[in-house]
Parts: C-alpha cells; structure tokens; sequence
C-alpha cells in the first residue's frame, strides 16, 4: 500500500447482493464499514450464512481501527459475529443499530468481548487519520446513516443503504440541508447505493402505505394477520396505530418480530398505548373482529410462525375461514417458491391474503432510492470520482451510466471485490487486487466453516446418492463370513440384476484379495471402492458416493 494515498477496497458487496463489507486505508490505518452476510444460493447445499474473506483485513490486524455500521440490516451487519472472532476490534454503530448487534453477539458468547460504542448523526469521531461524520438518513430500518469519511486526501462519503423521505413516521426525515452542506466542501469520491438502480421515479416514503392498508384494517370482518419484515419498524409502527384507530387489540407472534418490537419500544420508537398488546395466549379470547396479529414469515420460511399457522400447526395462531392475512413486504428473489407455497396453503383455508400491490394503493414500500433519488444525491453531493456499490454487477454498470449522464463526476470507477481503488486528492485509478470470496458457515456457528469440498461433496451426494457395501471379516483370519450385502440411500436401484452383479464385484474383490489384506481394512475398502466406482459407471452411468463398512467378527 502507497503510504500517501488512499485506498478503498471493497471486501463484499459489489457483484452480489449482500455481504456488504468495504475498507478503507490510509497508511497504518484500516477503517472498515459494515460487516453483512448473504444467504446461501441453492448451490450451496446445507450452508446457512455466506459472509465475506477477511483474510485482507487479518493480515493487516495492527492497522484496523474499527468496524463502522451504517444500519442494522442482516446483509450489513450479520457478519460481525464471525469478523469479531477473528479480528476483535471495536464496533461503531447509532443506538438501534447496536441494540440489534448487542442481541446477534449474545446468541454467538461473544458480547463480553466486544467493544460497542455509539454513534450520533451530526456528531463528529475520529479512528485514526479518519474523521468521521455520520449523517442521517431513511431506509426501511430506523437510526441509519450515511458517513463521510474525512480523510488526507478528502471527503469519502459511503451512502449506505437509503431513500429520501421528508415525512418519516418516526418524525427523523432524511438529512437533506447535510448532504447540501457537503456538496460545497469538494467531496472526493461518492460511494451510493444501486440497489434500486433499476427502477425510475422516486421511491414511495412510508407513510405512502398508509391509506391501502387503512382500507384494508377497515373492510376486515375477521382477524388480521400482518406479515411484514420484522426489522421493517416504521411498519409495525403502521400497523399499530391503524390497529388502534379500528378498535383491535395486537398479539405478536414469532421471536423475531416480538424482538424487534421490544427493542423498538425499548428506544421510544414504538409506543403503543396502554393495553394494545396482548399476550399470544389471549388470542383464543379475542373476538376475531378486534384483533390483528403481527406475525413473523413473510418471506415463507419453513419454520416461521406463518409457515406453521398455514398448515394449521401454531400454538397459538390459528388462521380460519374469512379471516385476512396480509404480507406487507416485498417478495425477494429467490424465495417466490417459499412465499407461493404458503399463500396456497393459507388459500386452502379460506383466508383472504393480500400480498401485491394492486391498483388500489400500495400495502409496501422499497427502502431503497430510485433512480431520481440516486441523480439528486449526486447533485447535491457533487463528487469529483463515483463508485456504485451494493449490487449485481448490472446493477453497479447501470448505476455507473446513470452517474455519467449527469456530467457532474470528473470520473466514474466501476469495481468489484477485492480490486484496490487508490485516490490522491487528484487522481483516481484501479491499482491492484487483493484475495477475496466468502466463507461458508453451517448450523449459524462461526466455528462451523464449510469448506469446498463438502460443498462438492454434498452436491454428489444429492445428484448420484450413497452406495454402501457391507462385509463381515474375520479380524483373525481374514476369512469373510457370509455373502456381502449392498444397501443404498439417494441411488435408484430399480435393476435387482445391478444390485446382483454389484454384490458380485464386491465378492470377486474379496476373493482375489490375499488373506493379509482381507485383514488390512484400509486396504479392502479401496479395493472395494474402486472395482464398484468402475462397474456404476460402466453399467449405470453414476457415480456414488461408494462407502464399504467392514464389519469385524
């Protein structure tokens, strides 16, 4: 690294969705924004959590200064708890934001250790060479910030993940005068968001669901199920106040909505007057004409409480005929088939679910800024360089036209992990690349790494199925007792001839084997395993995963 220049070096993020991670370095000091996760695709067999290579950043542990959170989300912050047990340094982030990290670090034993500190908007810090203004902005989570990054060279500004919305519910709007106030001070580089990239106009603000859903509480003759994501406060929030105005009490069912909310009321951005809440168990008392559940699911997980509800499989949340269901979120791509197979389900028992926006008015809103937004943030912040971040690469390509067609950028730089962006106060340029990728993590555990191999292993597995030769050898003699029996799980085994002819292969190994290496176990299952791996695949064109068991009398 160039000691008089600047680098940023996306670690995550830019080429995928999610994973959202990016460094920043000048000299001997490293500062890092967001630590976020991706959910597996479907490639990727039994892995839970996808977070991003630090090795970077593990190599350089003396030089990192800390990690500064923009918000709350899982893709930007529920990576920490495997970053931290790797590289303890300390953690920045506004009150809600910490809240939820506070409660990720408990689950995984390693809040003791950590270093949280709060961050207020408005507020200067400093981590080492950086000076570091965090400015506020809206999103579909509460407490969130952009920072701008003072650096030797200049002004940095990260957006993190935004819209500008004048009339947020919870009376915080986007910090418009901030960002003005920045355009006059020569900002270096603009990292923005491309999330929303795609999409022209101005993103909705909040308080634009409002009038569909009030429809919506008010022509309900039944319960109200309201699935919504549960870090989506403003919503709750919503959903609350009209529940209030209709006359109906709200039970909260599923742990991660009744956390969220608690962490909510706990920080005064939720405060439901006195006796709205009920408790799950008094559901069944309710009359269904006053009462609304908040119900966590909304993306058709198979364990969450709306999943379990649909087929009739919840303590508490029972879903009848006429009753309203209602999910107020957006569908993610990639769990269409999740989502769909609850809703037939909840159609099945006769519910009314609303789950799109129609005509009649919107039931969500993005919290991403469109494409207008993304122009006016350039205007107003007027960047000499431009990078996209947060997104597929056409996303990011996309982002970057649109930066160009306003001729305000002296350069934009498209990037993708790992490639190093070096600046100097006058010049911009791709200057190398470091290792970069993402780290598998099985049952949530940041022990629990998965390699490539047990990937490819299971991906076999699921394509060809297992293939189990069992012998019983005599340790003594090394006579083998008894014919050899096959047993398959995952290999369709309709031919009994190839079942037969396998049984042979493995007896004709045996039989052709001295005595000294019948006694050789070791020896005996790679015989075994390669006579019967050459036989599947001439005779049945597979190739399982062959395991011999030896049985020893």
């Amino acid at each position: 690294m160039v000691n008089d220049k600047l680098q940023i070096v996306p670690l995550g993020g830019l080429g995928e969705f999610g994973m959202n991670c990016l460094a920043l370095q000048f000299g001997d000091d490293i500062l890092v924004i967001d630590a976020g996760l991706m959910f597996p695709e479907e490639e990727l067999l039994g892995v839970d959590i996808v977070v991003p290579d630090i090795s970077y950043l593990v190599e350089n542990r003396s030089k990192v200064r800390g990690i500064v959170l923009t918000h709350g989300h899982e893709d930007h912050i529920g990576g920490l708890p495997w970053i931290l047990s790797e590289l303890n340094v300390p953690v920045y982030g506004t009150e809600f934001t910490l809240a939820y990290v506070e409660d990720k670090l408990e689950e995984h034993r390693l809040l003791d250790d950590a270093e949280l500190t709060e961050i207020l908007p408005g507020r200067r810090f400093n981590l080492g060479v950086f000076s570091i203004l965090p400015i506020r902005v809206t999103h579909s989570l509460v407490d969130c910030v952009s920072l701008a990054i003072h650096t030797p060279v200049g002004i940095v500004l990260h957006t993190g993940d935004f819209k500008i919305d004048l009339s947020s519910p919870d009376g915080h709007p986007f910090d418009l005068q901030a960002f003005a106030d920045l355009g006059k001070q020569n900002v270096l580089c603009l990292l923005q968001d491309s999330t929303n990239v795609d999409r022209s106009g101005f993103t909705p603000g909040e308080k634009a669901v409002i009038p569909r859903l009030d429809d919506i509480f008010g022509a309900a003759k039944k319960r109200i199920f309201f699935s919504c994501f549960s870090s989506s406060i403003h919503r709750i929030r919503i959903a609350m106040d009209l529940a209030h105005k209709h006359g109906r009490k709200i039970a909260l069912i599923g742990r991660s909505i009744d956390n969220s909310t608690e962490i909510a009321q706990d920080l005064g951005y939720i405060d439901p007057p006195a006796g709205l809440i009920i408790p799950a168990n008094q559901i069944k008392d309710t009359p269904a004409n006053k009462l609304c559940v908040l119900i966590s699911g909304t993306q058709g997980e198979p364990m969450s409480a709306l999943s379990r509800a649909a087929v009739d499989n919840h303590r508490f949340a029972k879903i009848e005929p006429g009753d309203t269901v209602l999910l107020s979120s957006r569908i993610i791509p990639g769990n269409e088939k999740g989502i769909y197979r609850v809703i037939d389900h909840l159609e099945r028992r006769d519910a009314r679910v609303i789950y799109d926006d129609g005509s009649n008015g919107l039931i969500h809103v993005s919290g991403h800024g469109s494409q207008e937004e993304l122009r006016l943030m350039i205007n107003l912040v007027r960047p000499r360089f431009f990078v996209p971040i947060h997104g597929d690469y056409r996303h990011l390509k996309r982002h970057a036209e649109l930066a160009a067609q306003t001729g305000i950028p002296e350069k934009v730089i498209l990037l993708e992990d790992g490639d190093i962006l070096s600046l100097d106060g006058q010049h911009a340029q791709k200057t190398g690349k470091i290792t970069t990728g993402r780290v598998c993590i099985d049952n949530n555990s940041t022990a629990d790494v998965v390699e490539d191999t047990v990937i490819r292993d299971r991906k076999h597995l699921g394509e060809d199925g297992v293939f189990l030769p069992i012998i019983a050898i005599n340790k003594r003699t090394g006579q083998v007792e008894g014919a050899p029996e096959i047993t398959t799980r995952g290999f369709a085994a309709d031919d009994p001839e190839l079942l037969r002819n396998a049984r042979d292969v493995v007896a004709r190994s045996l039989e052709l084997s001295s005595e000294e290496e019948r006694r050789d176990y070791g020896v005996m299952k790679d015989k075994i395993r390669g006579d019967l791996k050459r036989f599947l695949q001439k005779n049945a064109n597979r190739r399982p995963l062959i395991m011999p068991i030896i049985l020893e009398l």
